[in-house]
């Protein structure tokens, strides 16, 4: 592992790319000092950067967000199970996959300026990569494991606690954040044993900046439809439209077991 580090440090190194700036700044930014600036390398590469300058996408932070990922999500079980002693198993994982989510540890990565750190290839970069959400949300996952790996469980912990958990509180809290469409299929599961049905019904722009529209679709009827960057974002928006009308108009209807609205 620590042979590779240091191939993957001599490769950018070599690049051009003036690294050890890059490197430096990150560090006075956490206040992590790295034992092994490879490995600090490592998670901030993403494979675009290497492909673009001939080298193996094997040297990529994909490894370290595998790694990171387990790492996140020991940390925040942890805290979840400490803070919310009267949550049963199923709200403690809604509450977990919120937190982790894309487009929490995208913003958190925003917060610290993650972008401005990472290795990008000249198309990634000039297409908006640098806070493109998926990239962000990768890179900070591959942060955690390259910390763990170099400064141990204590520091990662910390680094999670003040860049993301600190403010588990307001993103549990924050309407803005609820996973709309979980609630939707609850409460249609309430009555039925069918779920909602989502379908794209446009996809526009280019592959970078695209807009996606959906519809939710139970019993026959369209009960929301929504857009969105991505698809999950549009399902996300139509399920909270569909939930908003079925406030106003009684709840959804009743199928039978074959799906059939009940007369």
């Amino acid at each position: 592992m620590r042979q590779l580090l240091s191939r993957i440090r001599r490769l950018l190194e070599g690049s051009g790319a003036a690294p050890d700036s890059r490197l430096e700044r990150f560090q006075d930014s956490t206040m992590i000092q790295f034992s092994d600036l490879g490995r600090l390398t490592q998670a901030l590469t993403h494979r675009s950067y290497l492909g673009e300058n001939g080298r193996s996408a094997s040297l990529s932070n994909e490894r370290m967000e595998f790694l990171g990922d387990s790492v996140l999500e020991l940390v925040v079980n942890d805290f979840l199970y400490g803070r919310y002693p009267d949550n049963r198993e199923g709200d403690l994982t809604k509450k977990r996959s919120l937190l982790v989510s894309r487009s929490i540890l995208a913003d958190k990565a925003k917060a610290m300026r993650l972008g401005d750190f990472l290795y990008l290839s000249s198309a990634e970069d000039d297409s908006g990569g640098r806070t493109r959400e998926s990239i962000l949300a990768d890179a900070y996952e591959a942060v955690v494991g390259a910390i763990y790996l170099d400064q141990g469980m204590d520091v990662a912990r910390r680094f999670v606690m003040d860049t993301l958990l600190r403010d588990a509180d307001r993103i549990l809290s924050d309407s803005e954040n609820r996973n709309f469409k979980s609630i939707l299929q609850e409460h249609i599961q309430s009555s039925s044993r069918h779920h909602p049905r989502y379908r794209v019904m446009s996809e526009t722009g280019p592959d970078h900046e695209k807009t996606f529209v959906v519809e939710v679709c139970f019993g026959g009827e369209v009960l929301g439809s929504g857009e969105g960057r991505s698809k999950k974002e549009a399902e996300q928006n139509a399920a909270r439209d569909a939930l908003a009308r079925m406030e106003g108009h009684g709840g959804v209807a009743r199928l039978d077991e074959d799906g059939e609205r009940e007369t």
